[in-house]
């Protein structure tokens, strides 16, 4: 599609969602201009247009938490994009890993019938700690330390299955397979692999 075809409001601006591509997340809202969408496009890292100052500026110039695009889509009216980035540090100028951090709902619903709502929590947790890297937590320490060591834990957890299994010990099992799943999680992380990508593969393989 030609960016001449997108809307643009009266002031030549147009919104951009910017999302975490591999949690999901939404990071913040920006806007962007004719120029800075052709910037964003050619260099594979987000320009906005700053209605304040009225001036193009480059995530991550000054505090070095740029964002890499991976996908740029736009909406059925053509006047709204969301931005697939791949963070390199905290979206929030607060030093959050999103702007959208707090929340308008004192008791957040959430759907009993989601299982697996507390991967897409935890990878979500897994993503601003590799932004913000809190010191004292256990998965800043894991990114500190480097690929190497989350191999390590993924192989020891790995193990510490095999033998609960083979022990036929179900309670060490659901512990140590929470393990391993909350490291492979990391890891996935690490190696800016969306956890999307490997349940596109199961479902893949399902329906052949």
């Amino acid at each position: 599609m030609n960016i001449k075809n997108l809307t643009f409001d009266e002031n030549g601006l147009i919104p951009a969602i910017v999302q975490d591509a591999a949690s999901k997340e939404v990071l913040t809202l920006a806007y962007m201009n004719e120029e800075s969408l052709r910037k964003t496009i050619a260099e594979k890292e987000t320009w906005f247009y700053s209605r304040s100052r009225q001036e193009l500026w480059h995530k991550g110039a000054s505090s070095g938490n740029t964002q890499t695009v991976e996908d740029i889509r736009y909406d059925c009216d053509q006047d709204a994009l969301v931005v697939l980035v791949v963070p390199a540090g905290p979206a929030c100028h607060t030093g959050a890993y999103s702007c959208f951090s707090s929340s308008l709902l004192e008791e957040k619903v959430t759907s009993k019938k989601d299982r697996f709502a507390i991967v897409n929590e935890l990878e979500k947790i897994i993503a601003e700690r590799e932004a913000e890297m809190p010191e004292g937590a256990y998965t800043t320490y894991l990114f500190s330390e480097g690929v190497d060591k989350i191999l390590k834990k993924v192989g020891e957890e790995a193990s510490e299955v095999i033998i609960a299994s083979k022990n036929r010990d179900a309670e060490e099992l659901k512990w140590e397979t929470s393990d391993l799943l909350y490291h492979l999680l990391v890891l996935l992380r690490e190696q800016k692999l969306p956890l999307d990508e490997v349940l596109a593969v199961l479902e893949q393989r399902h329906s052949k």
